[in-house]
Parts: C-alpha cells; sequence; structure tokens
C-alpha cells in the first residue's frame, strides 16, 4: 500500500510541466529603472492569466501560453500603463516607460480596519487583533471569544458539531483534551492575527477532526518594517495571575523575523460537583481545586528569500510549565431518608512538569508565474508530562469523628508524545481547471509509564495491580486531490478526494496485551457556490471526517477519586467516522442562513458507569452510539454605523442518538437554542468598548442533559501616544453563569448529576507598549487576493 501511495504521487508530480512561452522585458521611467511595479497579463474578459513583481533593476519575466492579452504595468506615483499584445513565441519586449503622477507620495502610512468577524465561502474568520477580549489574554482565551466555539475545561468545539481539531499556522496540533489547553494557554492572545474556523474543510488538511478545524495564524510583519511589543496583564477570580510577554518583529529585505516570549505566574480556581444517586442513597461530592500556572513559553519564527520564487524557514514553539494544584473533596454519603451516614474528606497535592517542543522547516517555491508552486514541511513535535500525585481519602462518621483511611497513593507518571511529519502540497491550475494536490506522512509514538504507591502505612509500597505500563504508535500516509472550476460568473464548484492508510499499535507491558488496527479509507468533499446576483449567494458543502481515540482515552490504566470511584481507557476503541453536510445562504453580505446535518457512526464518548449494589461508579470509554445532529441558524452583521460593528448568531440544534442495545441509559434527545451577539463601539479614534453576550438552553442530547449556560463580557480599551500604549480592561462572565452545570444522566438505574466552574468569571487589566517603524516606504502595491494565495502556502 505504502509503494501504491508513493507511485500514485510520483505519477502526480510528473505531470507538472507545461510548454509556454517567455515573455520578457524592463520597466523604466526619465530618470532610469523602476523597481518593484506589477507587471500583469490579462486575457479578454479581465482575469489575471500571469504577473510578476519587476525585480530592483525594473526586468520582468512572464511565462504564459500563446494568445492575445492585454498588458498592464503599475506602481503607486505613476500614471498607469497598458497595452494590447499578442504572443506567438517568446518575446523581449521594448522598455516600458512610466509616467510620474504630479502630485508624487514618498512614503504613506498603511491604515487597514477590518471588521471583527469574517465571512468566506468556506470558514469563518475572527480577527483577534481587533478584539478588546482577547487583549492581554492567551489563545484559550481568544478561541472563547470566537463565535460559535466552545471552550471546556478539557476540550474544544463548535456548538452542535464537536470536538474540533486545532492548527496553528496551517499545521496540526496532535494535542488534545487537558494537554491541549494547557498548551494553548501558553499562546499570547496578542501574537495572534486571526482563527479561522472551518466547519467543513477541504482534502487539503487532515480528516482528523468531526468539529472541523480551528486555525490559529500568528501575526507577520509587511515589508521594511520593525516593531517590539510589551504586555503586562493582571487577572483577578478567587486568585490571581500575572502576565508578562514580549514580542519582536522584524521584515527588512529578504529576511523575515520573530521572536515572543510569555510568562505566566498565579493560580486559578476551579469547582466540580457529582451527585450519585444510588437506591441506597444519594453520594454528593464537591471538589475544589486551585490550580498553579506558572509557565514560560517561546516562539522563532525566521524566513528567508532565497531568491525571487523561492523562501525557506524555520519555527519553534517551546513551552515550559509547572501546572501544580492543591485539591479538596468532601463527599457525603446518605442513606436513602437522606440522612448523612458517613463521609469522605480527600487531600491530594499535584507536583507537576510539562515540556513541549515543536520544530518547523518549511520551504515555498513558485514553478512560474501562472500561480503554479510547491511547499514542503518537515515537522517534529515532543511533548513530556511528568507528574506525582499525592493523596489521601480518609473515612469520617456522620458526627465527624475519624474512622479510618478509605485510600493513600501516591502515583507516578511519566507520558511522552513524539511526532514526525512530513507533506508536500502543489498549487497546479490548468486552464480548464484549478488543481492542487499533495501528500503527508506522519508517524507518532506515546509512551506512559504509571506506578502507583499504596501509602496507607505510612511506607509506599508498589501496587503492580494499578501500575501500568502502555505504548501506542500511530502511522499514516495520505494523498489528496482537489480541483476547482468557475463555470461561469455565478457558479462555482470544487471537488476533492483525500486518502488516508492508518496503522496504529497499542501495547500493554503491564497486562501483556497488544491491540493492532489497519486501516485504509476515504474522504471525499464537495463544494458548489452559486452567485444569482450580488444581493444572493447560495452554497452548499459534504465532507467525511474521522474521529481517532485521544492517547488518554486508549491507555486501559485506571486513576482513582477514591476507593469507590475510578476512571479507565480502552485500547479497543475504533474510530468514529461523520458526514457532514452544510447550506449558505447569505443576504447582501450581511445576513446568512446556515444549515447543517452530521451523521456520526460508530461513536465513542465517556460513560459514567455505576454498580448500585456495591456503590461504585466507573468512568469508561468505548464506542456505543450512532447520531443525528441538526440545525439551522441566522448570522447577521450590522455596520451601518460608522461608530458602531455588531455581529449575531442565532442558533437551533436538535440531537437524536441511538445507543448499543447492551448499555441500560436513558437516551435524551432534544433541541437546544444558542444565540451569541459581539458588539464593538468606537467611543472616539483610540477609545474602543466591546459588549459581548451569549445564550444557551437547558438541552437533551445523548446520554445528558445539559443546563442553562449564559455569560455577559465587558471590555474596554484606550489607546494612548498615537496607539502606542494600549490600556485594556476586561470583564469576563459578570454573573458567573457561563460556566456548565447541572448536566443529568442515568446508566444501571443510577442518576447521576454533575456540575462544573471553570472560573469562567474573572477581571483582567493589561498594559501593553509598542515601539518601532510605523511608516513603510512604498516599493509595491500588494494585489486584492494575497490573503487567500497566502493562506495557500
Amino acid at each position: 500500500m505504502k509503494q501504491l501511495m508513493l507511485l500514485l504521487f510520483i505519477v502526480m508530480i510528473s505531470q507538472f510541466s507545461f510548454s509556454q512561452i517567455e515573455i520578457s522585458g524592463q520597466v523604466k521611467d526619465q530618470n532610469g529603472p523602476v523597481s518593484f511595479a506589477n507587471v500583469v497579463l490579462m486575457d479578454s474578459t479581465k482575469t489575471i492569466k500571469t504577473y510578476d513583481i519587476a525585480d530592483e533593476k525594473g526586468a520582468f519575466v512572464l511565462e504564459t501560453e500563446k494568445g492575445k492579452y492585454t498588458l498592464q504595468v503599475s506602481i503607486l506615483g505613476y500614471q498607469n500603463w497598458e497595452k494590447e499584445v499578442v504572443f506567438e513565441s517568446n518575446q523581449i519586449l521594448e522598455d516600458i516607460l512610466l509616467k510620474r503622477l504630479t502630485e508624487e507620495l514618498d512614503e504613506v502610512i498603511i491604515k487597514d480596519k477590518k471588521p471583527l468577524i469574517e465571512r468566506k465561502p468556506d470558514r469563518l474568520i475572527f480577527n483577534v487583533e481587533n478584539s478588546v477580549a482577547a487583549s492581554g489574554g492567551n489563545a484559550l482565551e481568544a478561541l472563547s471569544a470566537a463565535p460559535g466555539v466552545n471552550v471546556e475545561n478539557d476540550g474544544i468545539g463548535m456548538i452542535g458539531r464537536g470536538a474540533s481539531r486545532v492548527m496553528i499556522n496551517g499545521r496540526i496540533l496532535q494535542l488534545s483534551g487537558e494537554a491541549l489547553v494547557e498548551f494553548l494557554n501558553s499562546i499570547a492572545a496578542d501574537d495572534i492575527k486571526k482563527i479561522e474556523i472551518i466547519t467543513n474543510p477541504p482534502a487539503k488538511y487532515e480528516a482528523a477532526g468531526s468539529g472541523g478545524l480551528l486555525n490559529i495564524i500568528y501575526k507577520k510583519g509587511v515589508g521594511d518594517f520593525w516593531k517590539n511589543s510589551t504586555t503586562f496583564a493582571y487577572n483577578q477570580n478567587k486568585y490571581d495571575f500575572y502576565t508578562l510577554r514580549n514580542n519582536f518583529l522584524y521584515n527588512k529585505n529578504k529576511i523575515k523575523l520573530n521572536i515572543s516570549v510569555n510568562g505566566d505566574i498565579g493560580n486559578e480556581r476551579s469547582i466540580e460537583t457529582v451527585e450519585t444517586r444510588y437506591p441506597s442513597g444519594p453520594w454528593q461530592t464537591n471538589l475544589d481545586v486551585k490550580k498553579q500556572k506558572d509557565q514560560m513559553s517561546g516562539r522563532l519564527l525566521l524566513d528567508y528569500d532565497i531568491t525571487k520564487k523561492t523562501s525557506i524557514g524555520v519555527q519553534y514553539l517551546g513551552n515550559f510549565s509547572q501546572p501544580d494544584r492543591n485539591d479538596r473533596a468532601l463527599t457525603n454519603i446518605l442513606n436513602n431518608t437522606n440522612t448523612l451516614d458517613s463521609l469522605f474528606r480527600s487531600n491530594g497535592k499535584n507536583n507537576r512538569e510539562i515540556n513541549s517542543h515543536i520544530y518547523n522547516l518549511h520551504m515555498i517555491s513558485k514553478i512560474d508565474t501562472l500561480g503554479r508552486k510547491i511547499s514542503v514541511d518537515l515537522d517534529y513535535f515532543d511533548y513530556e508530562n511528568k507528574l506525582e500525585r499525592d493523596f489521601i481519602v480518609n473515612t469520617f462518621s456522620s458526627n465527624e469523628e475519624f474512622l479510618r483511611i478509605n485510600q493513600a497513593q501516591i502515583n507516578l507518571s511519566d507520558q511522552l508524545i513524539n511526532n514526525f511529519s512530513a507533506k508536500v502540497d502543489v498549487e497546479h491550475p490548468l486552464k480548464l481547471i484549478d488543481l492542487s494536490y499533495g501528500a503527508k506522512l506522519s508517524f507518532i509514538k506515546t509512551e506512559n509509564d504509571l506506578q502507583n504507591f499504596n501509602t496507607i502505612t505510612g511506607t509506599p509500597e508498589l501496587d503492580t495491580g494499578l501500575s501500568n505500563e502502555f505504548e501506542y504508535n500511530e502511522d499514516i500516509q495520505a494523498l489528496y486531490v482537489r480541483g476547482s472550476k468557475k463555470i461561469n460568473d455565478k457558479l462555482q464548484m470544487q471537488i476533492g478526494l483525500r486518502l488516508e492508510n492508518t496503522i496504529t499499535k497499542g501495547v500493554s507491558k503491564t497486562l501483556n496485551q497488544t491491540n493492532k488496527n489497519d486501516y485504509l479509507k476515504l474522504f471525499p468533499t464537495f463544494y458548489v457556490s452559486y452567485e444569482k446576483n450580488e444581493n444572493h449567494n447560495f452554497s452548499f458543502n459534504y465532507g467525511r471526517r474521522i474521529t481517532r481515540p485521544s492517547f488518554r482515552d486508549l491507555n486501559p490504566f485506571r486513576s482513582f477519586t477514591n476507593s469507590n470511584s475510578f476512571s479507565e481507557g480502552n485500547p479497543f476503541i475504533q474510530p468514529s467516522f461523520k458526514d457532514i453536510f452544510e447550506f449558505n445562504y447569505t443576504y447582501k453580505e450581511v445576513l446568512t442562513t446556515n444549515a447543517f446535518l452530521n451523521i456520526t457512526s460508530d461513536g465513542y464518548g465517556v460513560l459514567f458507569t455505576a454498580d448500585p449494589d456495591n456503590n461504585i461508579q466507573a468512568i469508561i470509554r468505548r464506542n456505543y452510539y450512532d447520531s443525528y445532529v441538526g440545525g439551522i441558524g441566522e448570522i447577521y452583521t450590522f455596520n451601518k454605523i460608522s461608530w458602531w460593528e455588531s455581529q449575531n448568531q442565532f442558533f437551533i440544534v436538535g440531537y437524536k442518538r441511538s445507543i448499543d442495545n447492551d448499555i441500560d441509559a436513558i437516551t435524551r434527545n432534544g433541541v437546544q437554542l444558542y444565540v451569541d451577539l459581539s458588539n464593538r463601539f468606537s467611543l472616539s479614534k483610540s477609545t474602543k468598548l466591546q459588549l459581548d453576550f451569549f445564550y444557551s438552553s437547558k438541552y437533551r442530547g445523548g446520554l445528558y442533559e445539559n443546563g442553562e449556560r449564559y455569560g455577559l463580557d465587558f471590555g474596554l480599551r484606550q489607546n494612548f501616544l498615537n496607539n502606542d500604549l494600549k490600556l485594556s480592561l476586561y470583564f469576563n462572565d459578570i454573573f458567573d453563569t457561563g460556566s456548565q452545570n447541572n448536566n443529568i444522566s442515568e446508566i444501571n438505574g443510577v442518576e447521576v448529576v454533575s456540575g462544573q466552574n471553570y472560573s469562567r468569571r474573572f477581571f483582567r487589566f493589561s498594559l501593553s507598549y509598542s515601539f518601532g517603524n510605523k511608516k513603510i516606504r512604498v516599493k509595491k502595491r500588494n494585489f486584492g487576493n494575497d490573503d487567500e494565495r497566502q493562506r495557500a502556502n
């Protein structure tokens, strides 16, 4: 199979050469060569067929096919030059002479006002740099502020669509759950330009992630530019923590450099409640956690232009954190008359150290001036999570008399993740179709080592029954091809196919158990859009996705809360698959109707199972359901008033799930109302105010009945010293109502009611100072589709 996929890729690459003619020339004015002029060749419909930017000596080269064209040359400060031409063979043109405008522009200050939220045909763009809510925060908080994105303590997803994968500059992070949350906490929101919310990703991207992709795009410097920004932030909820960040951007001639360093110190709080209603009486647990936020992270990005058409670069992103925590839990054990029988008191302490490193080497080369180019990425990622947990659970009588030690343990765990990947992407526009294709190889290895020591006697004794060594390897080989075609001025289509071959191997050394998996799957995508006129635009897309279990879900070891409650993984979990259908209608670019349907087969997840005879609760993971999730919503943008911009989303989402017959549980199907309102006000040229509100109704979905949530956020940003100094005040979740609460499920006749509060309410004060050159000497004018072209890199 590997040889076949490699052969197919070589065949595709071999089709990349086509015969062309070459047109060259030089741009001048009365004083000599004109540098960096835009030279554009257009067909009879004024569609750009090829282009080049003249070099320092005014020279340019165009590669095209024979035919009749319009040749246009333009640059700021000169009159546009245009001429009808016919090319039949290679040709050297006479010098092109430009005339200066009467009023010269030596230098300009570029200002660009983008809306907070933009909608593209295949994605929603949240411009983080324009968000007051994200100022002074981190990437996780920026994602929380993004429309339709749901961030919980151990996961990130889209409303009604499930868990999402996260990318950094188009590169997938091989992290999920708590590990992903910790990593995103280390990234400064002030370093982020925008977040792309891709509900149904095209074939170029990996097929993993049932809830789409969230692509975090870093800021880049513009030409002949350097800037340094320093930010201090203070966050206060139950506890407080401080943040200090510095970001340096440099872009001169052939070099682009970005260095950033970020640090946090302090603590934050989270609270969890669980009531398990056994037939003999309810068990009520309250957990209070104080978590340390000590961490430091850094990023280095260096790009170098080898030639006008080829650039290479390296990128490094490192994170060093010690998220230690202290937790206290009280479990009241009641009888069936709701009278207190006894109680558990537990105290735990985590000493934790997390280190992660991401290395990237990339190259981008333009093959010709027809838009054909090739990009190569080599990535290496390593992650280590060391944990020492020391906890004790004591049993007391109803009148607070000590009875005995219920459980006392020291857990030593070490998790290692290594991932190497290599990919090649080719943009290959043809006369009849815009074609792109590529290949990717990914190799993941994880090692998990857990040693459990019983400390009831005061002397640690290794408990081999609760210790575990688990290794997991996952190799993925992928090929994709994508073609798009503009049928006419109104109709466009895109079709993509991605083929992924996955080989996995999980080995539990403790259990002497090996689990292997090998599957080849095809993932099609289809997009079509129809623009009736400038006021009415319709689009439909379809895609198939895969959700692979996380490394934590696959690890079979058990972790205990007390002797009656534990959580364990399952190495036999199989991937689940999702078919995604989505329809959009946009009216006058301000009102969009969105309808979607997601069909999941062989879904897996967490089950809170209970043994009512022995009062034991087990949190297990397995494949157990098929589901249908559909929704319809309206997205309205209001920008008719210069000082007020508003983005509003209203969604109704329906849930229907069927579960395996061997599970004694109540399925809960229902409807959710979700509202997200984001308002940005310009009180003056230097004063911005942001007011956001969201509401999620009580709803039934899957095995759970989920409680009502809503949150009100308020932010104010004031700029001083010609925007060099920025002061931000932000109040998040003012009424402390935004965290998930009152989730209800029932399995084996035992009802479980849980609630969480993960410190969503906080106040943040941040101060940022920037200095550097703000004026850009104009050498060239960018094209209007620069964002789209760069996004393909």
